[in-house]
């Protein structure tokens, strides 16, 4: 006997494969950017031509193409709505500028009725969103009568089980009902969530109990790699039954950054610590650059020039600062920036700028605050040292410093530095006077690493525009 006799909820047709709402979700965009072209052109009775045709063909792909690298088609079941749409609003946005800027340089724009473009350029998002939310609204009322429901058994009450199940929890769209963990070492009845009510329902026979008589559904085995023996006969003894089992490997213990799962020859193996930008993604991340930065240096390009004849007015030396810094892979490029201060100090000992540092010229000062200093970087990403987007670049005398005292310090040089990022948003930019401040900084560096999108990005440059975040704690 196991307990009570539950009413078990019917079961449904979409399970954890998420590769097939993918899928759909890919398709259902495809249709509805090429409806809302049609629509608008239908709108103004003008017939569909070879201009109307490519310009729907460009705008699905690069719609399609920003959606896979930005994780629209991945994450968007534990994301919020709101959240959501956001995104298909910034990668639309993303892919209006691509048409725009082939339409600018082949000429081909005046082909266009601007009522018809415009219209489509509105109404794509618009359909885009409203799909979402009628599929969220879908499921919402399946997951209420009980439909669509998969059982869940967790074995291993650890703090891997704990992951398993808290991540559960927080994706109601996968559409799981945890029944409860089945764990040796622990107590039948001990609470394991207690704020979601999950306790021990047994040891690791009864979980085969309960799966061999049809209760539950699917079963995700998080006991540690020592447990070897005992997770083979488990699965062994599971056999019997029609439930799905899945192991999770308790390397997430590990403090991972981007860890991948792939196969040499025939052999699986598990990437521990590799960078965000493998393969297509890393296209994307330096076209991002490429595009973004010419049209910064654009924009930048005169006011740059009385920054020089500033420079060179206010104190003796070069224009530009040249120092040497750590960029991918730990390797030394050279950063350049406005010359602030009456020394260009690249030795083997820095010392940190600090409040009221005397070293800095008046002027200095001035592009310090405002961050200016830095604008010449944007030469650095053209020439690709740099990125926009990145951990900020430390002294080489600065990183051996720190790479002795934090552990995954290095970690950080696994991509490109930037001129901003995710450290500077959260205001941990300027000085490092203490070892904290640098743990705190390498933590969003790392974080933005692991959780790295085009639309990260992209919010990481819109939020140091409007929050100043170049300026914060600069002196």
């Amino acid at each position: 006997m196991v307990g009570k006799e539950t009413t078990l909820p019917s079961k449904g047709v979409i399970r954890s494969h998420q590769s097939r709402l993918d899928f759909l979700f890919r398709i259902s965009d495809i249709v509805l950017i090429i409806l809302s072209l049609w629509a608008a052109m239908r709108q103004r009775e003008i017939p569909v031509d070879m201009s109307y045709s490519m310009a729907g063909i460009l705008g699905t792909l690069c719609f399609v193409f920003f959606a896979g690298v930005g994780n629209l088609y991945r994450s968007w079941r534990g994301t919020p709505l709101p959240q959501e749409i956001w995104r298909v609003l910034v990668l639309w946005a993303g892919a209006v500028s691509v048409m725009m800027i082939v339409a600018f340089t082949t000429r081909t724009s005046h082909h266009y009725s601007r009522i018809v473009i415009s219209t489509w350029l509105l109404l794509s998002p618009a359909l885009l969103s409203c799909w979402r939310i009628v599929i969220r609204c879908f499921f919402r009322a399946l997951r209420r009568k009980g439909r669509n429901i998969r059982t869940v058994a967790i074995a291993g009450g650890g703090d891997l089980g704990k992951k398993v199940a808290q991540t559960i929890i927080n994706t109601p769209w996968l559409g799981f009902r945890i029944v409860g963990f089945f764990d040796d070492m622990k107590s039948k009845g001990e609470p394991v969530l207690a704020g979601d009510a999950l306790d021990v329902k047994g040891g690791l026979d009864e979980l085969v109990d309960w799966t061999v008589s049809g209760k539950i559904d699917e079963i995700y085995i998080a006991l540690p790699m020592r447990a070897e023996a005992r997770i083979r006969a488990i699965v062994n003894r599971l056999t019997d039954s029609t439930a799905s089992v899945h192991i999770v490997p308790d390397i997430f213990v590990l403090n991972i950054l981007n860890a991948r799962f792939f196969n040499m020859g025939g052999i699986p193996i598990v990437n521990v610590f590799e960078s965000p930008f493998y393969g297509i993604t890393g296209w994307v991340k330096r076209l991002e650059d490429i595009v973004l930065g010419s049209l910064i240096l654009l924009f930048i390009a005169i006011p740059m020039i009385f920054i020089a004849i500033g420079v060179k007015l206010s104190s003796r030396g070069p224009v530009i600062f040249k120092q040497r810094r750590y960029g991918l892979d730990g390797k030394e490029i050279v950063v350049w920036k406005f010359r602030t201060m009456t020394v260009c100090e690249d030795g083997g000992e820095i010392k940190q700028v600090q409040k009221s540092d005397p070293r800095i010229t008046r002027f200095g000062t001035f592009l310090r605050h405002t961050s200016l200093d830095e604008l010449p970087q944007f030469i650095n990403v053209l020439q690709g040292r740099m990125s926009i987007v990145g951990p900020r670049p430390h002294a080489v005398a600065h990183n051996i410093y720190y790479r002795k005292l934090i552990s995954g310090y290095m970690l950080r040089h696994k991509v490109k530095p930037g001129i901003t990022g995710l450290a500077q948003i959260n205001g941990w930019r300027g000085e490092t006077d203490t070892v904290n401040k640098m743990e705190k900084r390498l933590e969003s560096d790392l974080e933005y690493l692991r959780q790295w999108s085009l639309f990260l990005d992209l919010k990481i440059i819109v939020l140091t525009v409007m929050k100043g975040a170049w300026r914060v704690n600069a002196y």
